[in-house]
């Protein structure tokens, strides 16, 4: 839930938003964006947001595209003011007019499986190292990662048991005979517990995703692969390895926890060998005279 300021009270307006996303079960992630971003219509109208009118919100989504804020961001934004007008405060006839930015239709960055081994022995740091191999043999978010307890890992069924992914829902993960060896290996010497992967000092917290990202960053660097490259790199790199190897694209599916399947379906536009195999039209036709004579 969203931290509370001892020093200032909140307000009626905001104590039923936040009650209003608890009921709805929102991420604490989720909360805190949306009370910033109402709050920031707030400040940007110069009173309180329950008396706007729909011309101001359309004048603050103008502001933020202005500002050249990033497509998910602005979406943040939105989801924000939606769930406040909505919800919050009952006005049906608002949350329609506040429209969503356009989704830049961009294809993931994909390295090859050289590529990827070079890129994780490149990595200094044992605990950041094995994390980041457990991502791309898992395909787990960066979120997923870090916080995997040790009773997770299910070695006799192997498997490792996703808690709480997003949206909030479980599910299991493949645990190969080669990723249970490095575990085990890597558990001989670091001992964490109650998490995999700690963040070195007490032991107690979980391994930071900014630490995280910022250890592939440096080895992206170092092999000379630095564009793009990030934890949520590897996963695209695991979904797209196993599509090429002919895994169902449905057991694909279920392994990154994707909704819907045109989620997943994406990989197929970045998969080397559906493309190479994929046959031309152009060859189907026996034509012998198009090129010099």
């Amino acid at each position: 839930m969203v931290k509370r300021n001892a020093a200032r009270p909140i307000s009626p307006l905001r104590q039923r938003m936040i009650e209003d996303m608890t009921i709805r079960n929102l991420s604490p992630t989720t909360q805190t964006s949306y009370v910033h971003w109402v709050k920031s219509f707030a400040v940007h109208i110069g009173r309180s947001p329950d008396q706007a009118t729909s011309e101001e919100v359309r004048a603050f989504q103008l502001h933020l595209v202005r500002r050249k804020i990033a497509w998910a961001t602005l979406n943040q934004a939105v989801s924000g003011l939606r769930f406040f007008f909505g919800i919050t405060l009952g006005r049906s006839d608002l949350p329609t007019r506040i429209p969503y930015a356009r989704k830049a239709k961009t294809l993931p960055v994909v390295l090859g499986a050289d590529t990827v081994g070079r890129l994780l022995e490149a990595v200094d740091d044992l605990n950041c190292r094995v994390a980041l191999a457990v991502a791309y043999a898992t395909g787990m978010r960066t979120s997923e990662v870090v916080a995997i307890r040790i009773e997770h890992i299910e070695t006799e069924r192997q498997l490792i048991r996703v808690a709480c992914g997003k949206g909030a829902k479980d599910r299991y993960v493949p645990l190969s005979p080669g990723l249970l060896a490095l575990l085990r290996a890597y558990w001989k010497v670091v001992r964490t517990r109650p998490f995999l992967f700690t963040d070195g000092t007490d032991g107690t917290e979980p391994l930071a995703a900014t630490t995280l990202n910022a250890a592939i960053k440096v080895a992206a660097t170092k092999i000379g692969v630095a564009d793009a490259v990030t934890v949520k790199t590897l996963r695209h790199c695991f979904a797209t390895h196993l599509l090429e190897q002919g895994t169902d694209i449905r057991v694909i599916q279920m392994l990154l926890g994707h909704a819907q399947l045109t989620t997943t379906a994406r990989y197929t536009k970045v998969s080397n060998t559906l493309i190479a195999a994929t046959k031309n039209p152009l060859d189907r036709l026996g034509l012998t005279r198009l090129g010099p004579s």
